[in-house]
């Protein structure tokens, strides 16, 4: 994804369009109810599936392994300051810890099925290297089915079947500046920094 074309001309002002719409549904602060505002105008996005062909956004190549993905930026233009576009391309077998994101998020989906666990923490937070948590409830995120987190939120991803996904997840800010977020050991509940321990680089669209 070298040289600009009409295609990729397109997608750079249709998302720069959406993002300014999100702008806008959040002006009077982020809530659940904006939320599922910027899900609703992020899956009108979705359903133009053409602007996002596997020539320019490949899945990841079978030899990659069980779960390997790709998280694409679409607006890396706009740097670290506000809001950002990924879309991730994963392979089935893609598990990750819960954790937070410091932000918010939302996921919509272009194709395939990710399942999202959502936690709530049980113990008092008093011990800063250890969470207890329990599944409130779970999410399968798929075309028409998008998902949104507060800051706080705690949730993990897992990828079943036998078909990549490609899903957008939208963030308040880049996920490479939440340094804070966290990540939990799903079964010893050891607390780590997430991006630190668990994050893989981003490429840019």
């Amino acid at each position: 994804m070298t040289a600009s074309t009409p295609l990729s001309a397109e997608r750079r002002a249709t998302v720069s369009q959406l993002l300014a719409d999100v702008r806008g549904l959040i002006a009077g602060g982020i809530t659940r109810e904006a939320l599922a505002g910027v899900a609703r105008r992020l899956e009108q996005l979705a359903a133009r599936p053409a602007l996002f062909p596997a020539s320019d956004f490949p899945t990841p190549d079978v030899h990659a392994g069980e779960g390997a993905s790709t998280r694409y930026r679409l607006n890396p233009d706009d740097g670290d300051d506000g809001l950002a576009l990924y879309l991730n391309a994963i392979n089935p077998g893609k598990s990750t810890w819960p954790h937070n994101h410091t932000t918010w998020a939302v996921i919509v989906a272009i194709e395939g099925q990710e399942l999202n666990r959502i936690y709530r923490r049980t113990d008092d937070g008093s011990d800063p290297a250890y969470a207890r948590l329990e599944v409130e409830r779970e999410v399968l995120v798929q075309p028409g089915s998008p998902l949104a987190f507060l800051p706080d939120d705690i949730h993990s991803i897992h990828v079943g079947g036998d078909r990549p996904t490609l899903h957008f997840h939208l963030y308040g800010q880049p996920l490479e500046t939440l340094v804070a977020r966290i990540g939990i050991h799903p079964e010893t509940g050891e607390v780590v920094g997430y991006n630190r321990t668990q994050m893989s680089p981003s490429k840019n669209a």
